[in-house]
C-alpha cells in the first residue's frame, strides 16, 4: 500500500507542478503578480516565500493545485474589475490578470496544459534517443479458430502494415491500435503474397482484466502476433526521429482519448462506445502509478508522460474552473467588448463547480467499486 501511496505522490506532484509553472512562467513573463504556487490543496505543510513575494507550498490534500494570482479573492481567478479599480492603485493594477490583455490572459491560462504536453514531449524523445523504441515488424503467427480475424477473411503469416489509419511500425502497436479503436469495425491493412489487402473486422468485446488485476472491457480479434522473420529490431533514434515520432505519439494519444471521452459522453445517453467503469479517479492513478513503478523507472517515466497529457486535455475542456473555460470566458468576454457581469460568472462558475463534483463523485465511485472488485479476486 506504501508504494500506491509514494508513487502517486510522486507523480501527481510532478505533472501539477509542471502544469502550474505554465501558468506561473507567463505569469510572471507579462508582468502578472503572483503570490502562491500550491502543490496541493488546504493546510500548508511547509514552504518558503521568494524574494518576488510568492509563496513556494505544498499542502495538505495532495489532489492538484493551484497559482494564486495578485488581486484574486479565490483559487479560481474569477474577479471583478470594478472592484479591483477601486481597492488597487494604477501602478498596483499593473501586476494584476484581470487587466491584461485578452492574448496574454489566454496564454496563461493556456501555460498549464502546454507545460504538460511539453513535459510528455521531453520524456518521448529522451526514451527513444537514449533508451530506444521498437521498430519490430509485426505479422499474423495465428488466426483463432472462429475469431473474428477469421470470420472477416484475415490469415496466418498475413504482415500488418496499418490498422485504422495508423501505421503498423511495431509489435505494440497493434494491441494498442486495436485498444484504442473506437468504431465498430477495426480496419486491417495487410500484406499478404506481395499484395495489399484491406479488410474490416468486428471484434468481440469481452470481460477481462489488465496484467494487474484490473476489470476492463477488451476489444478482441483473435490473433496472434510476433515479429516478421523474426527480425527484433529496438533502434536508438536520432534526435530528428526521435522529435517525429514524440509529436506524433502526443498527437495519437490526444486524438484518441478525445474519441474515448466522446464515446463516454455518447454513452450517458444510450449510445456510443466506451466502458463508463473504466473511469477513474485518484485510486485508480494511485493504481496505475503503483503498479508500473514495480516494472521500473522507465515504465513509471513513461506513464508519467500519458498522465500528463491526459491531465493538458481535461484542463483544455471548455469547463468553467477549467483552463478551457477561462479561455472560453475571455474569448467571449473579447469578442462582445464587454465584461460579464459579477451575477453570470458567478452562476457560470457554479455549473463548472457542479460539473466536476458529480465527475469527481462518479469516477471516486468507479475507483471504490473496481478496487473492491480487484481484492476480492
Amino acid at each position: 500500500m506504501l508504494n500506491y501511496i509514494l508513487s502517486f505522490i510522486i507523480l501527481i506532484s510532478i505533472v501539477v507542478f509542471i502544469h502550474e509553472y505554465g501558468h506561473y512562467y507567463f505569469a510572471r513573463r507579462y508582468g502578472v503578480g503572483v503570490t502562491a504556487f500550491s502543490i496541493g490543496f488546504g493546510k500548508e505543510l511547509f514552504g518558503y516565500t521568494d524574494k518576488n513575494g510568492t509563496r513556494w507550498k505544498f499542502s495538505a490534500i495532495p489532489f492538484g493545485g493551484y497559482v494564486k494570482f495578485f488581486g484574486d479573492h479565490n483559487i479560481f481567478s474569477d474577479f471583478n474589475r470594478e472592484e479591483l479599480r477601486k481597492k488597487y492603485t494604477e501602478e498596483e493594477q499593473k501586476k494584476l490578470l484581470a487587466f491584461k490583455p485578452l492574448y496574454q490572459r489566454n496564454l496563461i491560462a493556456f501555460g498549464g496544459p502546454l507545460a504538460n504536453f511539453i513535459l510528455a514531449f521531453v520524456i518521448f524523445v529522451g526514451v527513444f534517443m537514449f533508451v530506444g523504441k521498437d521498430m519490430t515488424p509485426a505479422s499474423i503467427s495465428e488466426v483463432q479458430k472462429e475469431s473474428p480475424a477469421e470470420l472477416y477473411g484475415l490469415k496466418q503469416n498475413d504482415i500488418l502494415l496499418n490498422i485504422d489509419g495508423n501505421k503498423v511500425e511495431s509489435l505494440l502497436d497493434v494491441s494498442k491500435f486495436i485498444m484504442l479503436s473506437t468504431d465498430d469495425f477495426i480496419e486491417f491493412v495487410v500484406l499478404r503474397n506481395s499484395q495489399e489487402y484491406t479488410l474490416k473486422v468486428k471484434p468481440n468485446l469481452v470481460e477481462s482484466v489488465d496484467q494487474f488485476g484490473n476489470p476492463l472491457e477488451k476489444r478482441m480479434v483473435g490473433i496472434v502476433i510476433s515479429p516478421n522473420n523474426n527480425n527484433i529490431n529496438h533502434v536508438k533514434l536520432g534526435p530528428i526521429e526521435a522529435i517525429y515520432y514524440s509529436v506524433k505519439e502526443i498527437l495519437f494519444i490526444s486524438q484518441k482519448t478525445l474519441e474515448i471521452v466522446w464515446g463516454y459522453l455518447q454513452k450517458l445517453w444510450g449510445q456510443g462506445y466506451g466502458d463508463l467503469r473504466q473511469l477513474g479517479g485518484p485510486i485508480k492513478i494511485a493504481q496505475i502509478s503503483g503498479d508500473f513503478a514495480k516494472l521500473g523507472l522507465l515504465p513509471f517515466i513513461m506513464i508519467i508522460s500519458y498522465i500528463s497529457i491526459s491531465l493538458g486535455l481535461f484542463n483544455l475542456f471548455p469547463i468553467p474552473l477549467l483552463d478551457g473555460g477561462h479561455i472560453l470566458i475571455n474569448t467571449i468576454e473579447g469578442i462582445r467588448g464587454k465584461e460579464f457581469n459579477r451575477k453570470t460568472l458567478e452562476n457560470t462558475f457554479r455549473i463548472g463547480i457542479g460539473v466536476i463534483a458529480m465527475l469527481m463523485i462518479f469516477t471516486i465511485f468507479n475507483d471504490v467499486n473496481n478496487f473492491l472488485l480487484r481484492y476480492q479476486n
